[in-house]
């Protein structure tokens, strides 16, 4: 059967949904996405290798070629969680606007396979002196299990790997750490008459979410790096659950947050700060306070200046490489030897926003790129450095 069209597989990724949430309730299964890649690339003579991680939840890994070195290109299959009555299109359809394609997963990131297979499809009838590697991992929007059990399992992968996020097609070489963080409040329900019935946990995060805040402030003072675009730290309150009637004190209050640190911030200094801060608060307003990560951190990436895989990428973008504030699966892929750089043809301005699109002026220079790049790792080169 032949290969659809650069412009069918993006619609078909986007019509697959694989949403990667923290809510159970909107968590989905990657599957679709990783059976479909597995299908376009198991016609081109890739050899694929799906690997189960959690329940669902799939990473695949297709290879061209054989022996050591070689080139990944690497990206996640899961999107964030959206909402459909704030898109002017069906977000899990591909639309064309304008100049733009626009869907869910186009910029961020599902839309940068396609464009891999359209770069590779005229190399492989050439013999590879190195392989091409091709991962799709799950969940990288949530806790990025698939690049964490890829970097555990310790095989290695290749010479250089390029993540394709979105970068405006700049090479990115460093970019802050991530982490997700809970704080669990427990209180007391009463008839909301009389607030001596009961110990409001709502109340009590008011007080949790002003201490972060101190916090925030405190940390934006205190660090700064001019390299990043977003030069402190952040922390963003990304979503809290609590009560559920307004005639009841509310007994349980959840919320979830991110931060951002800078390199050279150890996560578990600011883990002890934030306790402290929690600590007598539990106390003043006779509540249970419990936090704790949502996941693992995510460490700060940062691959050397000097780096061949920079160096190249410097030269055939016309862009020095630079810092980012969001995270990547850069540092797993790192862990495992590779010289890591990310570098794809989104815009972050849009990813994780309703009418998520892709400039389709992108498209062309995209291809032109992935493919010089497997030109040089993977047909040119048979060294191994």
């Amino acid at each position: 059967m032949p290969l659809p069209s650069l412009k069918d597989q993006f619609a078909a990724l986007i019509a697959a949904p694989s949403v990667s949430c923290t809510q159970p309730d909107l968590d989905q299964s990657n599957r679709a996405v990783i059976d479909q890649l597995a299908s376009w690339l198991g016609d081109l003579g890739f050899s694929c290798e799906i690997q189960e991680i959690t329940p669902g939840k799939f990473n695949l890994l297709a290879s061209f070629g054989s022996g050591p070195g070689g080139l990944v290109l690497a990206g996640h299959s899961d999107t964030v969680p959206y909402d459909p009555q704030l898109w002017k299109t069906d977000p899990l359809k591909l639309s064309e606007v304008g100049d733009r394609w626009v869907g869910l997963g186009v910029c961020d990131m599902k839309g940068f396979f396609p464009l891999i297979i359209e770069a590779v499809r005229p190399l492989l009838d050439q013999p590879f002196k190195q392989p091409l590697l091709i991962l799709a991992t799950c969940d990288e929007e949530s806790s990025m299990s698939g690049a964490r059990a890829l970097a555990e399992a310790g095989r290695p992968l290749g010479r250089a790997a390029v993540i394709g996020e979105p970068t405006g097609l700049k090479p990115i070489r460093m970019h802050k750490g991530v982490m997700m963080e809970r704080v669990d409040i427990l209180g007391r329900s009463g008839h909301s008459s009389d607030p001596s019935l009961g110990h409001s946990a709502m109340d009590a995060m008011h007080e949790v979410m002003g201490a972060l805040m101190d916090l925030r402030k405190q940390w934006q003072r205190e660090y700064n790096n001019a390299q990043f675009s977003v030069p402190q730290p952040t922390m963003n309150f990304g979503c809290i659950h609590g009560g559920d009637n307004p005639n009841r004190i509310c007994g349980q209050c959840a919320l979830e947050f991110d931060l951002r640190p800078l390199p050279g911030m150890d996560p578990q200094v600011l883990r002890a700060a934030i306790r402290s801060k929690l600590a007598p608060l539990a106390e003043q307003h006779q509540v249970k306070i419990d936090y704790a990560p949502l996941f693992p951190e995510v460490p700060p990436f940062e691959q050397r200046a000097d780096a061949e895989l920079v160096q190249l990428a410097e030269r055939l973008t016309g862009h020095v490489a630079e810092a980012v504030a969001f995270g990547t699966e850069a540092p797993y892929l790192q862990r495992l030897g590779c010289e890591t750089l990310v570098l794809g043809p989104g815009d972050i301005a849009c990813a994780h926003q309703p009418g998520e699109y892709l400039e389709l002026s992108r498209l062309e220079p995209t291809v032109r790129l992935l493919r010089e790049l497997i030109q040089h790792y993977c047909l040119d080169s048979a060294i191994v450095r």
